[in-house]
């Protein structure tokens, strides 16, 4: 039906998509926070961020179930079903990206009291601002919709997923020289492990992005060659059984 003809409905799905956005905002927001907090050794700061997760999960469930409600009693179809449906993975998604910035907060903990060196120091920050960038770029993709921006977004994680690679080389380094504890090691390979699935976690945000603007999502190329591959080889699909 048209917008005229299903005002409510269509005014539920902008409200939830807002609620998508500003669960995504907020991880936006708080990525360089957390990165502060590491830096700083700020453990008040680190308690705080950890508290305030409730607040994620609450906002992410709620839209969550109010997504599932619009599907079950709205029955959308076309772009406004890919909306709803996107939605229904948006939200964990961007509850689990909050969840990585807690867990930057609890190996800032762990590091706690120990020095970083300035090299360190420099790619964490650098780690931080480009999963920012990725973050925010997703969060813009998919309030404007914009297909072409969030297709750009795997080219940006693969500068991310470089300087994960490159930091955790330069913590081997560093502890082979003897100049890093063990413990504070690991605790740095998993922040770096952290800030890179944040990437990840856009690049899914956009892969949605894709699918509410035009349906496609990377299953379908996927099982696009695995039919051409059947099909090369005169297997069978499923239905063949």
């Amino acid at each position: 039906m048209s917008h005229e003809l299903r005002p409510e409905f269509h005014g539920d799905i902008d409200s939830m998509r807002q609620s998508i956005a500003h669960l995504g905002s907020g991880v936006v927001e708080l990525i360089p926070r957390v990165t502060d907090i590491l830096l700083n050794q700020d453990l008040d700061g680190a308690e705080r961020v950890i508290v305030g997760d409730d607040e994620f999960d609450a906002e992410s469930l709620d839209t969550e179930e109010r997504a599932l409600k619009l599907l079950a009693l709205q029955a959308p179809v076309a772009s406004d079903l890919r909306q709803v449906a996107a939605a229904l993975k948006l939200a964990p998604e961007i509850e689990r990206s909050a969840d990585l910035c807690c867990n930057i907060c609890k190996a800032a903990r762990r590091i706690y009291p120990h020095d970083l060196s300035p090299a360190l120091r420099g790619t964490i920050q650098k780690l931080s601002d480009q999963a920012q960038s990725e973050y925010r770029a997703a969060i813009e993709a998919y309030l404007a919709v914009d297909d072409a921006r969030a297709a750009a977004l795997p080219d940006m994680d693969d500068h991310l997923d470089e300087l994960h690679r490159q930091f955790v080389q330069q913590i081997f380094e560093i502890h082979a020289g003897e100049q890093l504890e063990l413990q504070v090691a690991v605790q740095l390979a998993m922040v770096a492990r952290f800030y890179e699935r944040l990437g990840d976690h856009a690049v899914n945000i956009a892969d949605k992005v894709r699918y509410i603007a035009t349906g496609w999502m990377p299953e379908h190329d996927s099982a696009a060659r695995h039919h051409a591959r059947l099909a090369e080889s005169g297997g069978g699909g499923p239905g063949d059984r």
